[in-house]
């Protein structure tokens, strides 16, 4: 939230106007139909992630997939020593079904991963932002990685949706003929990466040939999701067998067999 107030208050430092509350419905050639009007320009950026599947056209553009996040109350220092991130450093991990963690301005172990369902339809609701189930296991993963938290309160849950391509290969891009541009497709990464697209989306847009508009994701194009049920049953099924992988390496100590045979379904090599 800090991120994105500072980039609009820099956006308008530079003669840029931030119009908010305005639903986009569609995206068609110079111009965008909102809910409030028809917005025409030389140039539109398609930056929804996420909230791609809302657009007209685009319901098998990116799956909106939930990360929900957890954190403590704030730890003594003595607790941050053990727990080994006394200097604020971020971590993940090797297993399937992704966590990741830090700790936050106040001292607290803010603690993330995936495994929340996939919702039929793309589905995109404030309710889908808290799974107990999901917080749980999150919970579970964060004591067995740091004992030390095993008394530990959780104070605050929470959640939000990303943007997932079909061959989870983030891209950035401009159709010039139509003036629409894009970005996305992060799956989770996107506060470093999306610095990066904007500012290969302005040399695309301004003609320029740099080593930005040469990278290897500039015009790559993912191929669609599958229709439902076929990308709710996909989907989620996937995100079961990542879990069942993670078991079978933790019962093993060798790379899941589960997790080979699923990766080049989930674009993996």
């Amino acid at each position: 939230m800090l991120l994105s107030r500072g980039l609009a208050r820099a956006v308008e430092r530079l003669g840029g106007r931030v119009h908010e509350g305005t639903r986009a419905a569609a995206i068609e050639p110079h111009q965008v139909h909102t809910d409030h009007g028809t917005v025409s320009a030389d140039i539109v950026v398609r930056a929804t992630e996420g909230y791609t599947s809302g657009l007209n056209g685009h319901r098998r553009t990116l799956a909106p997939v939930y990360s929900l996040v957890i954190a403590t109350e704030p730890l003594d220092h003595a607790t941050w020593e053990q727990i080994g991130l006394a200097n604020r450093e971020t971590f993940t991990d090797c297993r399937n079904l992704i966590i990741y963690g830090q700790r936050s301005a106040d001292g607290r172990l803010v603690f993330g991963g995936r495994g929340a369902p996939y919702h039929f339809g793309s589905s995109i609701r404030p309710s889908n932002d808290h799974d107990p189930q999901v917080f749980a296991h999150l919970r579970a993963a964060m004591v067995e990685m740091f004992p030390v938290l095993t008394n530990t309160t959780v104070t605050h849950a929470w959640g939000g949706v990303l943007g997932i391509p079909r061959d989870w290969c983030a891209s950035v891009g401009l159709d010039r003929a139509s003036g629409i541009g894009w970005a996305g497709g992060y799956v989770g990464d996107g506060v470093s990466t999306t610095n990066l697209a904007g500012r290969t989306l302005r040399d695309l847009i301004l003609g320029r040939d740099t080593g930005l508009t040469r990278l290897p994701w500039v015009n790559h194009r993912s191929p669609r999701w599958e229709p439902e049920p076929l990308r709710w049953l996909g989907v989620n099924a996937g995100l079961r067998a990542m879990a069942l992988a993670d078991l079978e390496e933790r019962l093993t100590g060798r790379p899941s067999f589960v997790a080979g045979a699923m990766s080049p379904l989930v674009g993996g090599h």
